[in-house]
């Protein structure tokens, strides 16, 4: 039992300060202001069993229109099946095709410290098992090193319910598209590298995703890319006046 206990508080510890994947300076709880949303958005977000996890609702103060999931008009050149990432945003878009994307609310890392570029993904995994870094170790024993071999997943693992593993020339690149426990994180930039979603969000996204999915993420010149139509030559009705 005392075991069990020292687990428990070590995985309430990691949710808290995971270095690589989780929250930077805390979002307080109290700071966001409740929203009325639809009972569409609230199913959407409501509690969701799965597998043997039983996935907790959002609580609607956390949610709105904005934030929910949703299909949006998007201009690209991407391939349908393309994850891009617009971190100033706050917003990922998998292509769709036909000038049409599915849009979610995103966590992202503080300037400087997320992912940037290109990247693909190879391995997608259900409720994954997390292992804190080397550096991880290094620069806190105290925290990390009672797990140093892994967490199983499960509501307290910091990856959530699904991880994607971007990877780059071949090699893991340690940044993660993954769910949270942390839904008042949403929609800002409160993490220390990787991209976070509700879990109901990452489960939407890894149904959709397939191996070897291209992942571009945008600059902060380019933030807002592709939510605008294209410019076009516009013909005159009457060119001789």
């Amino acid at each position: 039992m005392i075991r069990f206990a020292h687990r428990f508080l070590i995985g309430a510890a990691l949710l808290a300060s995971l270095a690589a994947c989780t929250a930077g300076p805390q979002v307080s709880r109290a700071d966001q202001t409740p929203g009325r949303v639809s009972p569409r958005i609230q199913a959407m977000y409501g509690e969701m069993q799965d597998g043997d996890m039983l996935i907790p609702a959002v609580d609607p103060k956390y949610l709105s229109a904005e934030k929910a999931r949703q299909e949006v008009d998007y201009w690209t050149d991407e391939e349908p099946g393309t994850i891009v990432v617009d971190p100033y945003a706050r917003y990922l878009y998998y292509v769709l095709g036909g000038n049409r994307a599915m849009r979610y609310t995103v966590a992202v890392g503080e300037a400087g410290r997320g992912f940037s570029g290109t990247a693909t993904i190879p391995v997608k995994r259900e409720w994954p098992r997390w292992t804190p870094t080397k550096n991880m170790l290094r620069e806190d024993p105290d925290l990390y090193g009672p797990v140093a071999d892994g967490m199983e997943g499960g509501l307290d693992n910091p990856l959530g319910a699904r991880a994607l593993y971007l990877y780059r020339g071949g090699r893991d690149t340690m940044y993660r598209i993954h769910g949270t426990s942390h839904p008042w994180s949403i929609g800002r930039a409160t993490s220390a590298g990787c991209i976070r979603l509700f879990n109901q969000d990452s489960i939407d996204l890894a149904e959709r995703v397939e191996p070897g999915t291209r992942v571009v993420v945008l600059t902060e010149a380019q933030s807002g890319q592709g939510t605008v139509p294209p410019a076009t030559t516009v013909a005159l009705a009457d060119a001789s006046f």
